[in-house]
């Protein structure tokens, strides 16, 4: 989405950044894993196509997709390379033609050892908050695998309510609709959250999306085109 394209949320645990041609190294490493693949219903992409997905990612208007950084890490200097500090990403899906106020959350945790520590649980909230700020939604839906019990447990702790249970997706749906005290609760979880400019500290400016350029594969391209326990939600967060 360009929306967030030059956009850092930037809470007490995790950095919220856009999703850029760095980051895909280390993403397509992750979806290697056939546990990540089953409870993120994804496919086993190639890298090249791994590259496809993120231009056309952040192309999308139905998507807001973050990745999701160590904060502490991250901030640490001399800065070490984005890629190191990637823990998972988190994802938006503004696909109800019907409801433009209704966002299905996707978060996911990849690291093992960042599992656990409220980091899937600060991005949730960041980017709750920043859906309610920024794009005006007014409800919030996720679907979870049956068996992954550590996320059903943190949208419940997130106000979520269970209201649909398939056997045949092997799934369950929670929602959660954001009244104005609902509304209040969220910015007062993110009261502390820090919004910066992402390359504002590039020496040039970023003239032109990736989309926009011409890559030879396999040359790296530029950057652009912008439950705790196992913290991944089910979902269509890969579309095929």
């Amino acid at each position: 989405m360009r929306l967030n394209q030059n956009t850092v949320l930037l809470g007490k645990k995790v950095a919220l950044v856009p999703y850029t041609s760095e980051h895909v190294p280390r993403y397509h490493e992750w979806m290697k894993s056939e546990e990540l693949r089953h409870l993120t219903a994804s496919e086993l992409l190639t890298l090249e196509q791994e590259y496809e997905m993120q231009c056309s990612w952040c192309e999308d208007e139905d998507k807001c997709t973050f990745i999701v950084l160590d904060a502490e890490k991250w901030q640490a200097q001399p800065r070490p390379p984005e890629e190191s500090c990637m823990v998972g990403d988190v994802n938006l899906f503004l696909t109800d033609l019907e409801d433009p106020t209704l966002g299905e959350i996707e978060v996911m945790i990849a690291e093992p050892s960042c599992r656990g520590q409220g980091l899937g649980t600060e991005a949730s909230l960041l980017m709750m908050s920043y859906g309610v700020t920024k794009l005006g939604l007014t409800k919030f839906e996720a679907k979870i695998g049956q068996e992954n019990e550590p996320s059903i447990r943190m949208f419940q702790k997130l106000h979520f309510k269970q209201v649909a249970v398939s056997n045949v997706f092997q799934e369950v749906t929670l929602r959660l609709a954001v009244t104005e005290a609902e509304r209040q609760w969220l910015l007062e979880q993110t009261s502390h959250v820090e919004e910066k400019p992402y390359r504002v500290e590039l020496a040039e400016p970023v003239a032109a999306t990736l989309c926009e350029q011409t890559w030879s594969h396999p040359l790296p391209r530029p950057d652009s085109c912008m439950g705790e326990s196992c913290t991944v939600s089910s979902g269509c967060s890969r579309p095929s």
